[in-house]
């Protein structure tokens, strides 16, 4: 079975894996605890701090361990929710996870407002600059890439934006780490991330928070986290999602992305040669090296196509696995502008650093036999 799914989560590398079980195996105390088996965990949890944030460029006070992004994000918004003005407003890109925007929707209601998008998948900066020109949100929200399309989000130039205006800027860096160079993120206001995204186990994530915020904890109970997150913290999973993290920034950089993005491109042409119905959605806009949303030519059959790839032994999806489950066609499609006729055609494929090249010729090998079948019957 070859793996074109790494979006929705990735295999757990071995060295995460071994770095799991030798922190599970050597560090058995309680990190809040006195004793030396509690100091022991709080050291270990302090080393993973500490390279987390020389990773992002920012102070290790500002990391807070979370169980995922879905809590991160979530905590973010409630935080807002707790602190701003009772009519301030909070500004999201209409592309963001539906851990941020259902959460922003959930505290925010008619003050929440969606920031457009061009029709290749990238924010409207122009919109952004010539709005926040007349009125001030208490928060902007845009993701550094997305979960869908792999389109890379201008959020450097965003952030600049927000800055320029003193409006707090906050990017769910998930598809981003391990993927693209972390550093830099960390001059974001707030950031957060997930383990299982690039390698590291499931179950544990982060949020920056500027060093000076009180933050307004979600999760009530216990003063883990300098008394931000309760809970205690689990730190064999903390020490494994660094090791997994540090090895794909040693592979970002010696730059083995680059290449990964040729395959990638060579896939592509390869396809619109063989299906030249299909549409690659977010083509003309920077991508992540691993990603391709294609709107297929037998609209009606996305579900069917991921089951016939998933016969032939590829693993695939028809976009976000939070979404699963439901019929309306994809938000950040129509969000692109792409009718409903369009974005329910859409069927991803997202590589990981273990795809090879043969990988994804194979994946352009069975998606013309696929596309073959569909014409005869098959």
């Amino acid at each position: 079975m070859i793996y074109f799914d790494y979006n929705s989560t990735a295999p757990v590398m071995p060295e995460a894996r071994e770095a799991w079980l030798e922190a599970t195996e050597k560090i058995s105390g309680n990190p809040s605890s006195m004793h030396d088996f509690g100091a022991r965990a709080a050291a270990a949890m302090l080393a993973a701090r500490q390279k987390l944030a020389s990773f992002l460029g920012c102070n290790p006070a500002e990391i807070i361990w979370t169980s995922g992004a879905t809590e991160a994000n979530n905590t973010v918004m409630h935080h807002f929710s707790r602190t701003l003005d009772a009519k301030a407003e909070v500004w999201v890109s209409a592309m963001e996870h539906p851990c941020v925007m259902e959460s922003a929707q959930y505290y925010f209601g008619k003050r929440l407002r969606l920031i457009p998008l061009t029709h290749d998948g990238a924010i409207d900066l122009e919109w952004l600059t010539m709005e926040l020109a007349d009125r001030r949100p208490g928060l902007v929200g845009v993701m550094a890439a997305n979960n869908e399309t792999g389109v890379i989000q201008p959020w450097r130039e965003i952030l600049a934006i927000c800055q320029s205006y003193q409006v707090p800027f906050f990017t769910d860096a998930v598809q981003w780490l391990g993927k693209m160079p972390a550093r830099g993120l960390g001059d974001c206001d707030f950031v957060s991330g997930a383990a299982h995204k690039f390698g590291g186990p499931r179950g544990i994530g982060f949020l920056k928070v500027p060093h000076k915020t009180h933050l307004t904890p979600l999760l009530l109970g216990g003063h883990q986290e300098r008394g931000a997150r309760a809970g205690t913290e689990n730190v064999a999973t903390i020490v494994s999602m660094l090791a997994a993290l540090q090895i794909r920034e040693k592979q970002i950089a010696n730059n083995q992305h680059l290449l990964r993005g040729v395959w990638r491109d060579n896939f592509e042409r390869e396809f619109l040669r063989a299906v030249p119905d299909a549409v690659i959605v977010g083509a003309k806009s920077p991508r992540l090296w691993n990603t391709v949303s294609a709107l297929m030519p037998e609209g009606d059959k996305r579900h069917l196509w991921v089951v016939k790839l998933d016969k032939a032994g590829f693993a695939a999806s028809t976009g976000s696995a939070c979404t699963t489950g439901k019929e309306e066609p994809s938000h950040v499609l129509a969000a692109m502008g792409f009718k409903p006729a369009q974005a329910i055609r859409a069927v991803r494929f997202s590589a990981g650093w273990e795809t090879t090249e043969t990988d994804w010729d194979a994946l352009a090998k069975a998606l013309v036999k696929v596309h073959a079948e569909f014409h005869h019957g098959g």
